[in-house]
């Protein structure tokens, strides 16, 4: 398949990854042979995980919270510790959805992470901020309510299927 071609199957597939080869080859005018193949390429070099994005009040979450922290500098060697030791601490709390490098609002990190309450938030700054003493300064979250239908555009990566620009990259 031609490049846009390509990135055509992927937009498809960020609509609805379920959807079948057959039904993908039909929308796109390919051959369904010719979708399994691109889409094993796609698995391998655009696609890092299948997953699903449930209604997180369903599940028990109410919260998601934003938190943004500045880094303390270290020397080069203190540096690829304290990054390691980041990435560490983020595989162990499986609340953390999300954690990068960044800029911005004076701080150049930020965090995502899945609450149940809000007492159950603060306990996790509480750790947050003993285990990343020696590392973050100046902590500050923003946080959301998913109860209620607060949300103005839920969160769902199938909107960008609906972004054309990504076929100009092609």
């Amino acid at each position: 398949m031609k490049e846009e071609s390509v990135v055509k199957l992927l937009l498809e597939m960020m609509k609805n990854s379920r959807r079948s080869d057959r039904d993908l080859a039909r929308v796109l005018g390919v051959s369904q042979p010719t979708v399994t193949r691109t889409r094993q390429r796609l698995e391998k070099e655009y696609i890092r995980t299948y997953t699903l994005v449930p209604l997180l009040e369903k599940i028990g979450y109410e919260i998601i919270a934003l938190t943004f922290f500045k880094s303390k500098t270290y020397e080069k060697d203190e540096t690829k510790k304290m990054v390691k030791s980041t990435k560490e601490w983020c595989d162990k709390h499986p609340n953390v959805i999300f954690a990068a490098e960044g800029e911005g609002l004076g701080k150049d990190a930020v965090i995502i992470s899945l609450h149940r309450s809000y007492s159950g938030y603060a306990d996790f700054m509480r750790q947050f901020t003993m285990d990343w003493a020696n590392f973050a300064t100046d902590l500050q979250s923003f946080l959301v309510s998913v109860k209620d239908g607060g949300e103005m555009k839920p969160f769902d990566l199938k909107y960008l299927s609906e972004d054309q620009s990504i076929l100009d990259r092609s």
